[in-house]
């Protein structure tokens, strides 16, 4: 939800010499790296050939590729020569990167083109892809700080150690070995306090346009679907951050109190979104928001469990894994020892071509077991159903999505597994565009694709010995059910959200793994002990 951009400064100078590494400037937002890249994404390292800095005439910048390939395996490593420049060799490697980070080693020589014209070369060659400039030297000295490099990484010269810390900086992590554990996210501006503000959800551009610049492709929503999940009067409590002088929204918290289950006394409250504009991280803009916003939720009576992330809306299920905002949460108290419930355990959305699931489906069900849509006449039993089991497991927020449906009147989107005439398992489906609710609170199966119906809320008894034995089954022959309903609706793709566990047999049906979430939460002690 947060991540951090940053500054590495020396240690004590009677130690061993620590890195220094700045981000002069970020205006693509490309700092981390994670932001922006995905499995199998292409990153190019283009670095000059200069005189290496030790004896065994290996590339000093070596090391740079290694450290950034242990992070994102898709790195290639090009060197340039200031007598060639860019060639037809570093064009096709720039088309086809996601992303180029140029390395400059020094001022140019005399009669030979600079290393910073050849970097404006590959800039123009690369259109929009992002270009992240690593200078190893005074970019002042240098004059770059004067150039439109819209990204630009100092470091004090190209020894293994400052690559190395540089390529920490640009996946947001702490810089390994040698640096005393320090994190890169603390080492910015110091922090300070930022008052926020309640967001009265009329101005909803700017929010919009934090949302787009600070998360991944992935979770970039059209304007109107993120106005839908955060204009919801009566639970939706959002805050922002202003600069003093501009008044420019800087921050954003979106937050939700929602009822746990049928009886209506017991709320969650999700701490739904943190985000904050790049060049305002690590300056105490994102601890200000979280710090207030937890204590707004802990004051709301009823609130008994408090969560990052949300239930319904969703935004997203929980952290998102791979992020530097891991580690800040958990500075924050938040539990991340993935040792039990709501302490960090994995849980995954996934997503199916449907053409990959067996031809006509899986026809054989477990004996006397019928899986169909639910009709009028399971109202009550889909009730009861529901009511039992979402308390029993804990699946907050299930409840109001049934009801939600069956109140609708669209039962044919309840799916059902029965036997004989107890339904031992259920599931909603929803396609983007048919009104129904879900594809309202649930956003990413229609951002996906128009061809991407959704499958959420499976639920399947496990109260006997024998549903223990064949919950496997069980659940296939309801995805079955809800996929071939899918399928005749016209859906090309299938995707399932917040799934905990299960990873192998996913993905032996055919689902990928479209994202993977941190699951935290903790009770709420609203006068917690000091």
């Amino acid at each position: 939800m947060i991540s951090g951009q940053s500054v590495l400064t020396p240690g004590n100078r009677g130690g061993p010499r620590q890195p220094q590494v700045a981000v002069i400037r970020d205006r693509q937002a490309c700092i981390p790296l994670t932001r922006i890249l995905e499995e199998g994404d292409i990153v190019l390292l283009l670095t000059p050939v200069v005189t290496p800095l030790e004896q065994n005439g290996s590339d000093p910048f070596e090391p740079f590729g290694r450290a950034l390939a242990i992070r994102h395996p898709w790195i290639r490593h090009v060197p340039y020569t200031a007598r060639n420049g860019i060639t037809t060799t570093h064009v096709g490697f720039i088309k086809r990167a996601k992303a180029v980070i140029f390395v400059i080693s020094g001022p140019p020589n005399s009669g030979q083109l600079s290393q910073a014209e050849i970097a404006d070369v590959s800039r123009t060659v690369g259109d929009e892809r992002p270009h992240i400039i690593i200078a190893c030297g005074n970019v002042h000295d240098w004059a770059l700080a004067e150039v439109n490099f819209p990204t630009i990484v100092q470091l004090s010269g190209y020894s293994p150690v400052d690559l190395r810390a540089a390529a920490a900086l640009l996946f947001g992590e702490s810089m390994g070995a040698g640096t005393s554990g320090v994190k890169v996210q603390e080492l910015i501006m110091a922090p300070k306090h930022w008052p926020p503000e309640e967001w009265d959800a009329r101005d909803v551009t700017p929010v919009y346009e934090l949302w787009n610049h600070c998360l991944p492709n992935q979770f970039h929503l059209e304007r109107f679907p993120l106005q839908n999940l955060l204009q919801r009067d009566g639970y939706a409590m959002h805050f922002i951050v202003r600069l003093p002088e501009t008044r420019e929204i800087i921050g954003f918290c979106a937050t939700y109190t929602t009822f746990v289950d049928k009886a209506g006394e017991r709320l969650i409250g999700s701490l739904a979104m943190i985000i904050v504009k790049s060049p305002y991280r690590g300056r105490g803009v994102g601890r200000s928001l979280h710090d207030h916003a937890m204590k707004q939720l802990k004051r709301i009576r009823g609130v008994d469990r408090l969560k990052l992330g949300s239930t319904y809306p969703r935004l997203l299920s929980g952290v998102p894994t791979g992020f530097s905002s891991e580690d800040w949460f958990q500075r924050r108290g938040w539990p991340m020892d993935r040792l039990g419930p709501g302490r960090g355990q994995y849980i995954c959305d996934w997503l199916l071509k449907i053409e990959d699931w067996p031809n006509g489906g899986l026809s054989t069900a477990p004996l006397g077991l019928l899986f169909r849509p639910a009709t009028f006449d399971d109202f009550q039993s889909v009730v009861g159903f529901i009511e039992n089991e979402t308390a029993r497991k804990d699946y907050t927020g299930w409840y109001d999505q049934y009801m939600n449906l069956a109140q609708d009147g669209r039962l044919n989107d309840i799916i059902l597994g029965l036997d004989r005439s107890r339904i031992v398992a259920a599931a909603l489906v929803y396609t983007p565009h048919d009104g129904s609710p879900l594809a309202l609170d649930l956003p990413w199966a229609r951002t996906i694709g128009p061809d991407v119906g959704g499958v959420t809320c499976i639920c399947i008894a496990d109260d006997t010995g024998a549903m223990i034995s064949s919950k496997d089954t069980v659940m296939i022959r309801l995805l079955d059910t809800c996929i071939t309903v899918l399928r005749e609706r016209g859906m090309q793709r299938v995707y399932l959200d917040a799934i905990r566990g299960g990873d192998e047999g996913f993905q032996s049906m055919g689902f990928q793994k479209w994202a993977r979430y941190s699951e935290l939460w903790r009770p709420n002690d609203p006068y917690p002990i000091r």
